[in-house]
């Protein structure tokens, strides 16, 4: 019945004014949003922010009336009432109000709650408008067709909201009871924690094993390449050590050697989908090095605008999607443009993706608003960081509508007595889609340098190359393969990937090393507590499951309560259980050490803080004296400091430098780890690249010693004291 009175009051007000002098308000969620579609909307327009939510559940309390169908209590949000009476006041003075929050749960719920709060302020209609990408034809068409509010997707925001209120406002209190104060746990994230410390236990139980590669040069007149032993005596060599390399060595280095065999392949290289959220986020991680926080912000940069000369443009649309669908307009763009510029590579009909299983399919994927606006030509508009990302975005989908590309590879092998060498070259025969990939690089295009050869000829041998290598046990996560993994357990949706890597990284259950997530001592304890009493919950099945419902809820198929009801109790039950039986691990984490306090003179106590572990004054309170951990021994001759971690003033950037600066100027920028390098004495740090994974070096510069992470640890030692102050 509320809902009817509501539709004729709406209707009621439509019919009073119709003049063509309208003031018409628009309410988006930013500034910059706003910026750009008042300078489309033009005059009897005004376009404001509401800066995302203005209503919400409090923070002081629950705020949810578990004994009345789990009803939240909403409130203004504090700081903002001021912006709210501007907007009511502008909406009392306008024909029309379009509410135009995104078009995802949490923008029809900013929706749900400003038509609350300006209807009863005004006599005027206050309707929704929806769009994907912010474009003078998207704006207008979205205005000329306002609808109604969708219920369902605001009760499946509704539902979301009160589950993770309900899960974190019980789970934080039964941290700070049996861990410490201050600590928080939230249903999405405690998921993807666990993720985390499992594989870094992983990481941590991989034992390495050794193993040897054996390559050999080869020569046909000036022509000289190299090969690799893939067969010996007719079977795979296993070679796990040295003594195995070299007897093989031995056997065939006087040897003839001669082509035995060529094959020619052709690969068909099919051009990829338009981006999705959490494939933007995991290329831009591995291309560019950006985290998922940092892609999603140049993103929404991207999407509300950019001045382009006197024009200010939206550049890609909405960035939030699991789609990889393409509007008829946006694909008879692209084709022409392709037609325009490459039209030995517009294929004869459009290319179909199909989308993904479980996607929403709310939004378009991800693409350049205009194929015209291509990276170079408004690259003097965009900041570096907008400039590369914008060009993935524009190459992904242009080159998503193009031919194939092809590439031939030659691979030829090689007898020497009885073993047989491998050598293969490849070269792209038709570039394709590649023509507008201008990341592609010459290695990609060309692979290998072969000279012309023949079956049966004989070569030249050369060198041999011996080389020794260790299994590479599993990866510890980084942005790109979280992201990756959330996607296809099904934990999360688009516009939550980047919040759950922030606020693990926030609350510092994780930090980030070489790129990688390596969960903290504290987030392995909150996770061990969490696991081992609420495995249920913390799962990833429960978290998946969660995001199928709220899908019913938004589809109409699900009533949000009895979602949350058939929840509550027995959560609830078992938090009750768990808080009286429990052992408690307060007082535990604190280790005393031999290091005085030179304040007081009392031991100093080390404790685990919100930032990791610190040294603190058993003085306290008396006493609030505080100091970081000493890592390492300071390596400079005649130094008696010691190396602690630090951070820049600016960004707050880490890393590791003498407690006796100034006097003592020693910097690192790796963390130091508690060995010892054999060859000078100076400690070790672990660092990373692509092509050995992590390996430990010697931070003295003028010491060459360096090996694989895998590597036995035989020959190193225990820094002094370690274990005490660890």
């Amino acid at each position: 019945m509320a809902e009817q009175s509501e539709k004729k009051k709406t209707a009621k007000k439509s019919s009073k004014k119709t003049s063509k002098s309208k003031k018409i308000l628009v309410i988006v969620e930013s500034p910059a949003k706003a910026k750009t579609i008042e300078h489309y909307l033009g005059t009897g327009y005004t376009v404001r922010a509401s800066m995302g939510h203005l209503i919400d559940l409090p923070k002081s309390r629950l705020a949810i009336d578990v004994n009345d169908n789990f009803n939240p209590e909403y409130i203004t949000v504090r700081g903002r009432a001021p912006l709210l009476k501007e907007l009511q006041k502008l909406a009392k003075a306008s024909d029309e109000i379009l509410l135009a929050s995104d078009n995802d749960r949490e923008g029809e719920a900013i929706a749900w709650h400003l038509n609350r709060a300006l209807g009863p302020k005004t006599e005027a209609p206050v309707q929704r408008i929806v769009f994907n990408e912010i474009t003078p034809l998207a704006i207008k068409e979205a205005v000329q067709h306002p609808r109604t509010i969708d219920e369902s997707k605001v009760n499946a925001q509704k539902a979301r909201r009160v589950l993770d209120r309900l899960v974190g406002y019980n789970l934080s209190p039964l941290l700070w009871k049996k861990v410490k104060n201050g600590l928080s746990a939230g249903r999405v994230q405690s998921v993807a924690l666990r993720l985390i410390c499992e594989r870094e236990q992983e990481v941590e139980e991989f034992i390495p094993e050794e193993y040897w590669s054996l390559d050999a040069d080869f020569q046909k007149g000036k022509s000289k390449f190299t090969a690799q032993l893939i067969q010996y005596k007719g079977t795979k060599p296993e070679l796990k050590s040295e003594n195995d390399v070299n007897q093989i060595i031995s056997e065939i280095q006087n040897s003839k050697c001669t082509v035995q065999n060529i094959k020619e392949t052709e690969k068909t290289i099919r051009p990829k989908a338009p981006f999705t959220t959490s494939k933007l986020q995991q290329v831009s991680a591995t291309r560019l090095g950006y985290t998922s926080r940092k892609t999603m912000q140049i993103a929404q940069q991207l999407y509300e605008g950019i001045q382009i000369g006197n024009t200010r443009v939206g550049l890609i649309t909405y960035m939030r999607t699991d789609s990889v669908r393409i509007s008829d307009t946006a694909i008879a763009d692209v084709r022409q443009w392709i037609t325009d510029n490459y039209p030995a590579e517009l294929p004869a009909e459009k290319i179909e993706y199909s989308v993904g299983k479980g996607a929403q399919d709310a939004h378009e994927g991800i693409r350049p608003t205009y194929v015209k606006y291509t990276p170079e030509s408004v690259k003097e508009y965009l900041t570096r960081d907008q400039f590369r990302l914008y060009s993935i975005i524009w190459e992904r989908f242009v080159s998503s509508q193009m031919n194939n590309a092809k590439s031939k590879t030659t691979s030829v092998d090689i007898v020497a007595g009885d073993a047989v060498f491998r050598v293969s070259a490849s070269k792209l025969s038709e570039k394709g889609f590649y023509n507008v990939i201008k990341t592609l690089s010459s290695k990609e295009e060309v692979t290998g340098n072969l000279p012309s050869l023949k079956e049966g000829e004989e070569l030249a041998s050369g060198k041999f190359y011996p080389e020794q290598h260790f299994t590479q046990g599993p990866s510890r996560y980084t942005d790109a393969s979280i992201v990756k993994t959330l996607e296809e357990k099904g934990i999360g949706r688009p516009s939550t990937y980047a919040p759950i890597i922030s606020v693990l990284l926030d609350r510092y259950y994780v930090t980030r090393s070489n790129k990688q997530l390596v969960p903290t001592q504290l987030g392995k304890i909150i996770c061990r507590i969490l696991v081992e009493s609420f495995p249920e919950v913390i799962n990833e099945q429960f978290t998946s499951d969660v995001e199928n419902d709220l899908d019913k809820v938004e589809q109409g198929q699900l009533v949000w309560n009895n979602m949350i009801g058939d929840f509550y109790q027995p959560f609830k039950q078992k938090v009750d259980q768990v808080t009286d039986t429990a052992e408690s691990l307060k007082g535990t984490l604190d280790e005393v050490t031999d290091k005085i306090c030179e304040k007081c003179g009392k031991p100093m106590v080390k404790k685990l803080g919100r930032f990791g572990y610190f040294l603190a004054c058993s003085g306290f309170p008396e006493c609030h004296n505080t100091k970081s951990i000493p890592l390492a021994k300071c390596p400079m001759p005649g130094c008696n400091g010691e190396i602690v971690a630090r951070k820049t003033k600016g960004r707050g950037k880490e890393f590791y430098g003498c407690t006796n600066y100034p006097k003592c100027g020693f910097i690192s920028h790796f963390k130091p780890i508690d060995v010892y390098c054999p060859k000078c004495g100076w400690f070790l740090v672990e660092k990373y690249d692509k092509k050995n994974g992590s390996y430990k070096s010697c931070i003295n510069p003028n010491c060459d010693y360096l090996h694989s992470a895998d590597d036995a640890l035989a020959a190193e030692t225990e820094l002094p004291s370690s274990k005490s102050e660890e």
